[in-house]
Parts: C-alpha cells; structure tokens; sequence
C-alpha cells in the first residue's frame, strides 16, 4: 500500500492551509518576518510536493519594516471559489507585553502559478488568524481568533466571524462570535467547511507548543451555536512526548477526486528539546463517522506514515541544490528580512553571480542586505563563494547561519586596521553579542574568493574557511547549534533554522560583495560528531 511520509514540508512551513482545485492540491505556510510573505506548495498525489515560492512578492502586498522577530505572517488561508484564488494574512506588527498590533487583509488571483496576486484589501485588527469561507450562497465570510488584552480576561477570547463583501472591498454587518473554546483554551486558527448540511468549524487550541491540537465543532447555521466533537481534541501530542511529530496542531482538511479526505497540520520534530527545524507540515487521513471526522489510524495522535490518495503518482523534478546565481531571478526557495529584495540592493546575473550591496547589520529590522533558505535536514552542509575587497572593518560579507535578527552565527571576510583582509565569526544568542578575529589573511591571500562552509549535525554545528588551491580549515570547534531552534529565546518563537549569504557596510557608503556560488544538501553524521 503506498504511503506518505511525515513531513510532507520539512523545515520552517507552519500553519498549513490546505485547498484542492480540480486534481491539484495547494498548501499555503506562514513566513513570519521572511519574505515574501506565505509560501505556496503545490501537489497532484499529496506525496510529492513542490515549491512555487511566495504570494505576496511586492511591497505594496506586505511591508513588514520593523516587524518584531516572529512577527509578520501569521497563519494564511488559501481557498478557491469564483475561478480565484483567495488567500487572507496577518501582518503582525506587535505580539508580545499584552498586545497584539495585527492587520488582516486579503488578495486574490486568477493564476497560482503565476503567482500575480493582487493588492491587498484590508479587513479588520481584532485579532490574528482570519480565514475566509466562501458559502453555496454566495456569500463570503471571514472567522478570526479574538484578541483581549485586560488582565482579568483570558487573553484568547474566542472565534468572531463577518460578512466579505468583495465589490465594497471591507467586512460589512454585525459580528458574531460563533466559539469561544473547548477545555484546551487558546483558541485559534479558524478554518469553516460545509459538508453534508453542517458547517465544520475546525480550531487550532492549547497554544503552539507541546500542548497544541486540532478540535472540531459543527453546527446547522453559520453563526451557530456550535457542538463540539464528542472525541476532540481530534489531533494532539500533548499525552506522548515519544512520538516523533510533536506539537501537533493548526490544522486544514481537503478531499480528494475519489472522495478521501486528508487532515494537513503543523508538527515539530525538536531533538533534546529543541526544534532547530522549526514547526513543519504533515499530513493524516480522516474518516467520517456519524457526521464526524476522525483520524483513520485511530486514537488522536499524528501518524509518521499514512496511508495515501488512491491517486497517480506525481513526483516533480528534484530541486537543485548549488546555485551560482546566473540567472536573473533568484532560486525558489530563497527568502529576504521583512522587505523584498530589488535592484538597490541585489542583483543577480552579474558577472560573479549575485551582487548585495551592504546596508545595516543582521540586527537589523529594516534594511538587512540577506538571502536565506530554510534548513529541511538534520544533518546539513551549507557552502559559500565570497568575493570582497573590504573597505574597512565596518564592509563584510560571509555566510550565516540563524534563526532570526536576535540569534545567529556568521563567519565573514572583513579587513583589519593594518589594512589585511581577515575573517571573522560573530556569534549573536538571544541579543547576547561576540565578534572575534579567527585568522589574518596574508598579502599573497589577498586577493582571491574565499569559501565558507557550515556543518549542521543534529545539534551541532562547525565551521571551515577555504583559500584558493587550499584545503578546508576548521576554524571552530563543535559549538551548539540549538540556537536555531524555536524553544532557544526568550519569547516563544516560531520560525525555524534557516542559512544564507550576507553583506553589510555599517558606514552607510553602500560597498558591497559577489557570490558566485551557494550550496545545501543533506549529508551523513561524521565521526567528528558525537552520537
């Protein structure tokens, strides 16, 4: 019997939004401070998947300057109706010391593929998670979670739900709340189906971590009142820390041409306690008995194999994993800090590949001059071609490794105050800060690429320089790699590890740096390791 293998997205793809048109499946991610904003997979057999890149790619779609770490897109949903597709998104701008600043817009588009989306239509800022259903009337409604910042009340107050009306382009006529929660609490994550004469509320609850899980309500009427399932939650791994897929939770269901129907939901796969993968996209099979879904292995935990669609496979072409930039536009799967990228900044094509000019540091939440893919293997090499001239000690260029603009590690090329290039590692956990010198290059090396490279095992990390014709020199020794991991800050964060090339010139001059090459691919633990 054919299965499918969890997860169907590795690495940072959460709050999966799952929509089916015709014999094609969409699944649309959050990308938090990453842009662009919600990334779009798309598959024919629910096995394989392949990226089609962002939806909202300009500025005038989403603006995230400023947005704090983990702020941004919050949990898309993507649905089709009218011969378009919809897709509804946060821009959180704030969400930590009791408030959160969040604005609801959404875009539309005839063509997925092409991924021109339009502008957006603001909704509301009532809360975060809005999703749009589209009933047999005709009439579209948007559900979001309900923010409440007092003391004295629980801060997730709830699921409200209003009128769309498309021409006017705003939400029109009372709110309804339609839930407030079951036992779990922390409501969230909307998503409404219709389906035998019910309408099917489908919550997210319990919060993002190891207590997260997927409940169902049903209802005659819209607006309710609701009933919930007799069985919920119906997903969780709140009560098996030894299942692989933790965090189960956030969940979205399609059928399939034949009938079958698949429940899509975040999970994470932390090792020791820490998910340097971020929350990923699996997938279950459902059953419906007595007007109710259920898992169809039973019980109510996620399944690491399942069984698949009785549909033709459809594997895609592997995606490369070196790039050297020659073409115009940049790789699929790369990811810009909170704005996109343009020519005042990145170039690609050049002579040596990809050109960034240097703009503010990487602690920066405004104008970072980075390119980044997501981390999807435990075990990971990541590889970089360098070329800079550095003016100064303030002009560097390298590769990094991070989690976001407060956690990261990266090795560069910079020049001394005698005037030398040298290379450097700076190394910033949870706003904690170290910059220390590794080597000075002599006059002989002072011309040439230099390559970096990064070994990413489990939770280990080390790094290597190369000079032309030389062989690679470790620089560092087996550090810790949990920083890339959600559970690693302060606050509750909610990306995952992610790699790339950078360059800055803190003077504001603008300098810059080519690469002319970036690698990633899986690779095997070595014995450098430690098991």
């Amino acid at each position: 019997m054919p299965t499918i293998t969890n997860p169907i997205l590795p690495g940072f793809n959460p709050d999966p939004s799952i929509c089916r048109v015709g014999d094609d499946f969409y699944i649309a991610t959050s990308t938090f401070e990453w842009f662009g904003g919600v990334q779009i997979h798309h598959s024919k057999d629910l096995v394989h998947w392949r990226p089609l890149g962002a939806a909202l790619t300009r500025r005038a779609q989403l603006d995230m300057t400023g947005d704090p770490n983990s702020g941004g897109v919050w949990a898309p949903c993507l649905s089709h109706a009218d011969d378009k597709f919809w897709l509804v998104y946060s821009d959180t701008k704030s969400w930590q010391h009791g408030y959160k600043d969040v604005h609801n817009y959404v875009v539309w588009c005839d063509d997925i593929e092409s991924g021109n989306w339009s502008d957006p239509h603001y909704l509301n800022s009532s809360g975060f998670d809005p999703s749009l259903f589209h009933d047999t009337d005709g009439r579209k409604w948007v559900s979001n979670q309900l923010w409440d910042h007092r003391n004295e009340h629980h801060k997730f107050n709830g699921i409200v739900l209003q009128e769309y009306d498309h021409e006017a382009g705003q939400l029109i006529g009372p709110i309804h709340k339609i839930f407030q929660n079951t036992p779990a609490m922390a409501t969230e994550g909307p998503h409404i189906y219709r389906k035998d004469g019910w309408y099917y509320l489908v919550v997210a609850e319990g919060g993002t971590g190891r207590h997260h899980c997927v409940s169902v309500a049903r209802s005659k009427k819209l607006t309710g009142p609701y009933e919930t399932h007799p069985h919920n939650p119906l997903l969780t791994s709140r009560d098996n820390i030894h299942l692989t897929l933790q965090k189960a939770g956030h969940g979205s269901w399609c059928d399939t041409p034949n009938g079958e129907w698949y429940l899509t939901h975040l999970c994470s796969r932390p090792l020791n306690g820490s998910s340097i993968l971020g929350r990923e996209t699996a997938i279950q099979k459902l059953i419906w008995k007595d007007d109710w879904p259920y898992l169809a292995h039973g019980g109510h935990n996620p399944a690491d194999e399942v069984e698949a669609p009785n549909l033709p496979p459809h594997p895609w072409p592997e995606q490369p994993t070196e790039h050297d930039f020659s073409a115009p536009a940049l790789p699929v799967e790369f990811m810009t800090m909170r704005v996109p990228a343009d020519e005042s900044w990145l170039r690609c094509a050049s002579d040596l590949g990809l050109y960034l000019r240097g703009r503010e540091s990487l602690a920066s939440r405004h104008a970072t001059s980075l390119i980044a893919r997501r981390l999807e293997h435990f075990d990971s090499r990541s590889e970089a071609t360098v070329h800079i001239q550095p003016r100064d000690y303030q002009h560097m260029a390298g590769l990094v490794a991070i989690y976001d603009s407060s956690s990261w590690m990266y090795a560069y090329v910079s020049r001394n105050d005698t005037g030398e290039r040298c290379i450097r590692l700076a190394v910033t956990k949870d706003g904690t800060f170290n910059d220390r010198l590794i080597v000075d290059l002599e006059e002989a090396d002072d011309r040439g690429a230099i390559e970096f490279a990064c070994d990413i095992m489990q939770l280990h990390i080390v790094w290597y320089y190369r000079l032309p014709g030389r062989d690679w020199v470790q620089f560092t020794g087996i550090g810790r790699a949990d920083f890339l991991g959600d559970e690693f800050g302060s606050y509750g964060n909610f990306t995952g590890g992610i790699v790339g090339l950078a360059c800055q010139d803190l003077s504001g001059q603008g300098a810059g740096a080519y690469f002319s090459r970036f690698a990633y691919e899986p690779t095997e633990i070595r014995d450098l390791f430690p098991s």
